[in-house]
């Protein structure tokens, strides 16, 4: 949703002002992705000592050359106790980052940044945190992006979002001043050193930038388009939304490797629950679709344990099939079963003693 401004830099004679009577800043090339972060550092290594840089497939040996972003997103109202307690589990089980969604389906947490922030300082946790475009203005974006990169939260998914209409409150206004491609280019802008004015700042951010992609989209040729479009744009990495059908995930791959400038993937795995879970994510979820032999598997499992047992089943085998291709996955726990995203992952050496030993030892 909110594909609304196709923005180029400068973006908009209403947002620049003066500016535009300057000729635009030249943009200093990046600091190179080993030197950014943890995570942009890991992902590049494995993506060229792995992968080749796209040109070849190999399975990973574990921990210390494939990498695991899990969803961990605040509580309702103030506290962090039970997000902190997870994320510690998580990174004791071998995970690189702790992914944090922005206002997900629309709904109202306190803010992505205030909860990484949190985790950084007392567990040393690497976040990932998703911006998306709906909430706040041009001016917003900047400053949080500032904000954000002042605090040494760098690690970004950038978005466009979904509209307020699908979440508790409908009445709230969408901006969308700005779509996923949009602010990939402003973030591409700050990394350069040249701010959305056209304006030299001095300084070079030191953004990593993912961006999403929906490998089992309605219009997919539209989102294949679009995904070419936001790695034009700067996306360094995509994280796919879960699919459950390998012939799907298969298609997107093949187009993904076949693009001038392919990038490093995130699988993305959703260990389903139940079977109420898998009819949930397939009728009521925009974008996830459950194919018809996976809700028959659900359906098929005993309740409760048996059925968890069967939706980590059904997540290794997609990971299985997948993983010498991918530099990762980006695990999505559904109704808070962390310890099922560790389960999902045991057969590649995580979960156990040294998990997060040999996660570390490679860098």
């Amino acid at each position: 949703g909110g594909e609304v401004v196709q923005a180029e830099a400068p973006i908009g004679d209403a947002t620049v002002g003066k500016a535009l009577s300057k000729p635009r800043a030249v943009e200093k090339d990046p600091i190179p992705l080993a030197e950014r972060t943890k995570l942009s550092a890991k992902v590049h290594r494995v993506w060229m000592e792995r992968l080749g840089g796209g040109t070849r497939k190999q399975a990973p040996k574990g921990p210390e050359d494939f990498v695991v972003s899990v969803e961990v997103n605040p509580s309702p109202g103030l506290s962090t106790a039970k997000p902190c307690a997870t994320a510690k589990m998580l990174r004791a089980a071998g995970v690189d980052v702790i992914n944090i969604a922005d206002g997900p389906r629309a709904t109202v947490r306190m803010s992505n940044s205030a909860l990484a922030e949190v985790l950084q300082r007392e567990g040393d946790h690497e976040t990932i945190l998703h911006m998306c475009c709906r909430d706040r203005n041009l001016l917003g974006l900047m400053s949080d992006l500032l904000g954000n990169h002042t605090r040494g939260l760098h690690n970004m998914v950038i978005i466009t979002g979904d509209p307020p209409k699908m979440g508790d409150y409908p009445k709230a206004t969408a901006v969308f001043d700005l779509d996923s491609v949009g602010l990939l280019k402003l973030v591409t802008g700050i990394n350069g050193g040249v701010d959305p004015a056209g304006r030299d700042f001095g300084d070079q951010g030191r953004f990593f930038c993912a961006t999403g992609a929906e490998p089992g989209a309605v219009d997919y040729e539209r989102e294949m388009r679009r995904l070419r479009e936001k790695i034009d744009a700067g996306a360094e990495m995509v994280m796919t939304q879960p699919v459950y059908d390998a012939a799907v995930m298969r298609r997107f791959l093949d187009d993904l490797a076949a693009f001038p400038k392919p990038i490093p993937v995130l699988l993305g795995l959703c260990p389903l629950v139940s079977s109420r879970n898998a009819e949930f994510l397939h009728n009521e979820v925009p974008g996830m679709s459950v194919p018809q032999g996976i809700r028959e598997r659900m359906a098929g499992a005993a309740p409760g344990p048996g059925a968890l047992a069967e939706g980590v089943a059904i997540a290794r085998e997609m990971l299985q099939e997948f993983q010498s291709e991918i530099v990762g996955c980006y695990v999505m726990p559904q109704l808070g079963k962390y310890e099922a995203a560790v389960s999902v992952l045991e057969p590649l050496g995580y979960g156990k003693d040294d998990s997060s030993a040999r996660r570390d030892a490679a860098k």
